[in-house]
């Protein structure tokens, strides 16, 4: 059973990345297609097998394709690095090791860090972009997610998400991608069940998990519409966190003296503010730093 399923979403991911690449990319002429991409035929030569092996491997009548098969499709398909790798764990499952928790967690020390960053959002996210931790300004600048925890939930199915990042096509596509890199068992229960209640609820989601694009998340730049403060750029930096595989530590910033500075502590005020009147009822310890 478990042979099916992985003969099956290897040949899904080569059907849809050979859908991406063009002819002109290895120097072919494009000529009249019906289908965009390249064909199986030219995919065969480009691999150096032939074309009734290839068609094997997308039709998942081909079980076992060899270190230096898998190679040769990844060149052919302009692979990176992360995509190469996703494409050996299909054809090779990670083996069992010991089972993971049922829920993510952000250690102490990491979630002490954040707090020191007063005038710097931050947050920290899980391998399934579950929000294990956010700072003040963070939680400030998210204020759209409500009791939201599931960022890639939020992100199709909450409306303010699309109001919010003014890129949304180009924020979501990312993060679809960082799914998929960071969860390359496809047996994977909580992920099934993820993808599978994302793709009834949100054609989008859909659309853009078929297109198996594999691409952790690095470092950029955000352009954002807050609702109090309008609109801000903000640049952000993610880095994998060593002491748990699978969790991202994500830090903001803005340019200073740039727009986006301003804004940030015109926000912060905001939370400070809120924070000031929390104090002020007796719902929080005027100690808490």
């Amino acid at each position: 059973m478990l042979v099916g399923m992985h003969t099956k979403r290897l040949s899904e991911f080569l059907r849809a990345r050979r859908a991406v690449v063009l002819p002109e990319d290895h120097g072919m002429p494009a000529g009249a297609r019906r289908t965009p991409g390249l064909r199986r035929e030219e995919m065969a030569v480009l691999a150096g097998v032939s074309t009734d092996y290839y068609v094997r491997l997308e039709q998942g009548r081909e079980r076992n394709p060899s270190p230096q098969v898998l190679r040769a499709l990844a060149s052919a398909l302009l692979l990176e690095d992360e995509e190469a790798a996703y494409l050996r764990a299909l054809v090779d499952p990670p083996q069992p090791g010991r089972p993971r928790p049922a829920r993510e967690y952000a250690g102490p020390q990491l979630v002490s860090l954040l707090d020191t960053w007063a005038d710097t959002p931050a947050l920290v996210y899980g391998r399934y972009l579950d929000l294990l931790a956010v700072n003040s300004l963070g939680e400030a600048l998210f204020s759209w997610l409500g009791n939201e925890t599931s960022l890639i939930s939020a992100m199709f199915l909450n409306p303010a998400a699309r109001d919010f990042y003014r890129d949304w096509a180009v924020v979501t596509q990312g993060c679809v991608a960082a799914l998929r890199a960071a969860n390359p068992d496809p047996d994977d229960r909580r992920l099934q069940e993820l993808v599978g209640e994302l793709s009834v609820h949100s054609p989008d989601f859909a659309r853009m998990w078929a297109r198996h694009e594999v691409r952790a998340k690095t470092g950029s730049s955000k352009r954002l519409r807050h609702p109090l403060v309008g609109e801000l750029t903000l640049g952000f930096e993610t880095f994998s966190v060593n002491s748990a595989p699978g969790q991202h530590l994500v830090v903001y910033r803005a340019e200073p003296g740039s727009a986006g500075a301003q804004s940030l502590a015109l926000l912060g005020s905001y939370a400070l503010a809120d924070l000031q009147d929390i104090q002020d009822e007796g719902h929080i310890p005027h100690d808490l730093p």
